[in-house]
């Protein structure tokens, strides 16, 4: 009697003990299939995923935008509308100038649009560079990227100093090709060269 009773309790004991263990069982089950832990496996997939996009698009962004015929540009200055000191001791010069570019060449299909400004650039004693925007346009396609046009000076080109008069300066083009795909890239070539009056007008 005791053996079937001690057999009696101790398959009792196992059987409790195999549906506790099932029951933990289904219980961690239920946990590794919960929304938060679906939710967080999505996430950091998509993390992941959205890491390697940006790197991949890094590395072959190059590959989108590859160079097409040199851009062709000039500027000539047809008036010197002014060249003066300011109150604050600056000098100041507004041209009228003939701005000539074919950017054609630089519009592929993965370009999107391109920011371009023609700058004055000059050397004075305290810097070696001195730059100052005087035009800029946005070009949305190739159909509108051959320019030719003549325009009065958008900003003034103003030094902070009295450096202008007789000072040679360089017309320099520079644009940003704005890519569908990639970085920016930015881009300038010098247009031409001119030598301001000796005299204030």
């Amino acid at each position: 009697m005791r053996r079937n009773m001690g057999e009696i309790y101790i398959t009792a004991y196992q059987r409790d003990k195999g549906e506790t263990l099932t029951l933990q069982h289904r219980s961690r089950l239920g946990k590794m299939h919960s929304f938060g832990n679906r939710l967080n496996t999505l996430l950091t997939f998509s993390g992941l995923l959205l890491a390697v996009l940006c790197i991949l698009t890094t590395t072959i962004s190059s590959n989108f935008n590859e160079e097409g015929p040199p851009v062709n540009a000039h500027a000539e200055v047809l008036k010197v509308n002014r060249l003066r000191k300011q109150l604050s001791g600056n000098d100041e010069v507004i041209l009228t100038l003939n701005v000539s570019m074919d950017l054609r060449s630089a519009f592929t299909w993965n370009m999107k649009q391109a920011f371009v400004f023609v700058a004055a650039e000059y050397e004075t004693a305290k810097n070696s560079v001195n730059q100052v925007s005087l035009w800029d346009h946005i070009i949305l396609d190739k159909g509108h990227a051959n320019i030719q046009t003549q325009v009065t000076t958008k900003y003034s080109l103003i030094d902070q100093g009295s450096n202008l008069r007789g000072k040679e300066i360089k017309f320099v083009l520079h644009w940003y090709v704005m890519p569908k795909i990639g970085k920016t890239i930015e881009k300038q070539m010098v247009m031409s060269d001119f030598r301001l009056p000796e005299a204030y007008t």
